[in-house]
């Protein structure tokens, strides 16, 4: 190819964010299987006669090439895998959710380039569970971003208490602690959440859908305050999607 200079890069991903760049680029930003987080611009895909606009909307699985710059790659080629996004964007509260979802995976890997399999999967599968309508929107939405903040670093601590590590079902949470605390380690202003919203925390933490679907909306409203509490408190600002997201707890369809 003439005037070629950078190398070709191929890898799945999903895709996080679009922004617009002149008259017809964007710039898209994908958390990638192999090589993390990735920018890269997508050129003339806003044009009607673009060969794979459609392809590089949020929340799709794709498989994409890309030609390596200095500051920002060059999209050179696309391929859907499964895009997610046909069957959100139509659904305001799963729009709103998946939309939280793709500003946490890219907040919670700040490097460029840092390999992060495992958020990618976790990411794919939210979105793809979120497509399918298996779950209420937000419980996805906050079993993610408690699994997320755990490969993060960041779980809270759930089973035990976060100050001296003794097991047991503790009642007692702070977030500047680091999750549930016993009676001894309590530091003021900890809060006082339900049994059941902690046993709800605990089960989307741990997969336990069976817990999770048969909660009730008064521990899913407690669990998803403290969960985003938490978020904001370890990131230091909180996801600007976060309170856009329709948390109305109806039941998928």
């Amino acid at each position: 190819m003439t005037g070629f200079r950078g190398k070709l890069t191929r890898d799945d991903a999903v895709v996080l964010r679009v922004q617009k760049l002149g008259e017809s680029d964007r710039i898209v930003t994908m958390l990638t299987r192999r090589h993390g987080r990735v920018r890269a611009v997508a050129k003339g895909v806003r044009r009607t006669s673009s060969r794979f606009g459609a392809r590089l909307e949020p929340f799709g699985h794709i498989d994409v090439q890309w030609m390596e710059g200095r500051s920002l790659h060059v999209v050179s080629q696309v391929e859907g895998v499964d895009l997610y996004g046909k069957r959100i964007f139509g659904d305001y509260p799963r729009y709103t959710a998946a939309s939280a979802i793709a500003e946490a995976a890219e907040r919670l890997t700040p490097i460029e380039h840092d390999p992060s399999l495992r958020m990618f999967l976790l990411t794919i599968g939210a979105l793809r569970t979120l497509a399918a309508g298996e779950h209420t929107v937000s419980l996805v939405l906050d079993a993610y971003l408690l699994r997320a903040l755990g490969l993060a670093g960041w779980a809270p601590a759930l089973r035990e208490c976060a100050v001296c590590g003794t097991r047991g079902d503790h009642r007692a949470f702070s977030v500047p602690a680091g999750g549930c605390v016993c009676s001894d380690c309590r530091p003021p202003g900890a809060a006082r959440p339900a049994p059941a919203t902690l046993a709800l925390m605990s089960a989307l933490a741990e997969g336990d859908w069976g817990t999770a679907d048969a909660s009730e909306p008064a521990p899913r409203n407690e669990a998803s305050g403290l969960i985003a509490a938490h978020l904001q408190w370890h990131l230091e600002r909180g996801l600007r999607s976060l309170p856009l997201v329709d948390r109305s707890g109806k039941d998928p369809v």
